[in-house]
């Protein structure tokens, strides 16, 4: 039997869940309810797409992205672990950590109710991961999709010492027109722009807009990000738990001119607006404890 086939046999739900051979040969796990639906690539946990039902798509996903397994997925929500950005101390190690580039295991799946479907994935320690990372742990990501999409990331130190981790759920959002919409809730948390020379914090005060290359880095974030969208009337509320940092990224016009997986013309149909553990909310775990850094995705009509 194929693995599909084996996965469909053993964790398939009839009428919501399915395993399929998607872009690349990766393998895709399908849900779908009353309420919404999402794919998810076993490479990388990595969350596709996801659309409440009769609604817009909300996550964004490069027509360039690689679709191989030793490559990252552009777009959708990749899950950046066991550490953000560039390794701290080894350029050579992957950048935004081996989570994303590692295929996960199937561990569970739940036809909660006609409206939600659960799919839980697990990575473990290995000799794989340990050429990257020391540290033994064990990680799952824990969806819930229905009218909204529930993405947590637990990680756990499984090991005897005590290791710092940053982390992200790095959300790619699709948006009418990058240039005409707004992200509010971050008024008040320390910002620091990353692609400029001055990394000094700042307060944010007021809206997030973008009109040139963005990435921004924000602590001490407290409340729900919103994307508003005038042209497509339409709010997506980003609720997270375990996370006080949060980023904005766009790559605007000559950065995605660089990118060999990002098409030339698309960014003004995304915004990243990542939940994150990282500068000053890296966390640190000692033996036997975990921590789950959580996002909760949904859209409202603007008022």
């Amino acid at each position: 039997m194929s693995t599909c086939a084996l996965l469909n046999d053993r964790f398939g739900l009839t009428d919501q869940l399915r395993f399929v051979a998607g872009p690349g040969g990766l393998v895709v796990a399908e849900a779908g309810n009353d309420a919404g639906r999402a794919s998810v690539a076993l490479h990388g946990a990595h969350v596709l797409s996801f659309e409440p039902r009769g609604e817009r798509p909300v996550l964004w996903l490069s027509r360039r992205s690689w679709f191989a397994e030793d490559k990252p997925i552009r777009g959708g929500i990749p899950v950046c672990w066991p550490w953000f950005g560039a390794h701290p101390s080894d350029a050579s190690r992957p950048s935004h950590g081996f989570a994303r580039l590692s295929r996960w295991e199937v561990l569970e799946t739940a036809a909660v109710s006609s409206t939600e479907t659960l799919l839980r994935l697990g990575l473990r320690a290995s000799e794989a991961s340990r050429r990257f990372w020391p540290e033994d742990f064990t990680a799952e990501v824990v969806l819930r999709v229905g009218r909204s999409l529930d993405v947590a990331l637990v990680m756990r130190n499984t090991g005897r010492s005590p290791w710092t981790t940053s982390a992200a759920l790095h959300s790619y959002f699709a948006v009418s027109d990058v240039t005409r919409v707004r992200v509010l809730g971050l008024d008040g948390a320390a910002v620091v722009d990353t692609v400029g020379a001055d990394r000094t914090p700042r307060p944010q005060r007021g809206p997030v807009t973008v009109a040139a290359e963005t990435d921004l880095v924000f602590t001490g974030v407290t409340g729900d990000a919103l994307i508003e969208d005038d042209l497509w009337q339409r709010r997506v509320r980003i609720r997270t738990a375990g996370s006080r940092s949060a980023v904005v990224w766009n790559p605007w016009v000559a950065k995605a001119q660089r990118l060999q997986d990002f098409a030339d013309d698309e960014y003004p149909g995304m915004l990243c607006v990542e939940t994150a553990n990282i500068f000053s909310d890296a966390r640190a775990l000692p033996p036997g404890s975990e921590h789950c850094l959580q996002a909760t995705i949904s859209t409202e009509p603007l008022p």
